[in-house]
């Protein structure tokens, strides 16, 4: 009950903001903070059904690997093998699988198949990339997909590498995407970088 003076916050301000919070977690600190807005929020039907939506997006957007089976690499969670309903796909085992956006975890698998006419553009960029990866970084996962835009084949290579060392009070998520759209006799390519780094031994910085 508000005391005198306070505001109430309806549930849907009380999800906004914790959306807020979750969406902005630090590499490596999402447990943390989902722990802290458990208690702040202290009901956990609204923050399940509420926040669900954010659990999902943090995960797509941090490019979040999880090993799956019959696959020696991980996979990474994104919004370009995302199916809907906590569904992804695995291009390079060709399987589909259901994920716990909480627990991190994948189940439920099934038989997928790509686009007709994307494995000859898309496999032979995972074997470069997979390379560069091994090569360049040190815990580093990368994942190819593919899709047909039109009369064009859009190829999206993403890469992820983490350190995470909370004992020495910081973590550090590096990620890079890239999208080639392959028409005709023409290709563009585009990227982007992300660097984030959380450092909180006397201070909190990022």
């Amino acid at each position: 009950m508000a005391a005198d003076g306070d505001e109430l916050i309806s549930d849907q301000e009380k999800v906004r903001i914790v959306s807020d919070f979750i969406l902005h977690s630090p590499p490596g600190e999402f447990n943390e903070v989902f722990n802290d807005v458990r208690v702040l929020l202290n009901n956990d039907v609204l923050l399940k059904e509420g926040a669900s939506g954010a659990f999902s997006q943090y995960n797509k957007d941090q490019l979040t690997p999880v090993k799956i089976e019959n696959s020696v690499q991980p996979v990474l969670v994104t919004e370009y093998n995302d199916l809907g309903g906590c569904r992804f796909f695995d291009s390079r085992s060709k399987q589909s699988f259901k994920y716990d956006h909480l627990r991190k975890e994948a189940t439920d698998y099934e038989s997928w198949e790509p686009e007709p006419g994307t494995e000859s553009w898309r496999l032979p960029l995972e074997e470069e990339l997979d390379a560069y990866t091994l090569s360049h970084y040190k815990n580093g996962v990368s994942s190819v997909f593919a899709k047909r835009q039109g009369s064009a084949v859009v190829l999206t290579a993403c890469i992820e590498d983490h350190q995470f060392q909370p004992k020495n009070y910081w973590n550090g998520r590096w990620r890079s995407q890239w999208s080639i759209t392959v028409n005709g006799g023409s290709a563009e390519i585009r990227g982007i970088l992300k660097v984030q780094v959380h450092y909180y031994e006397d201070g909190n910085v990022q």
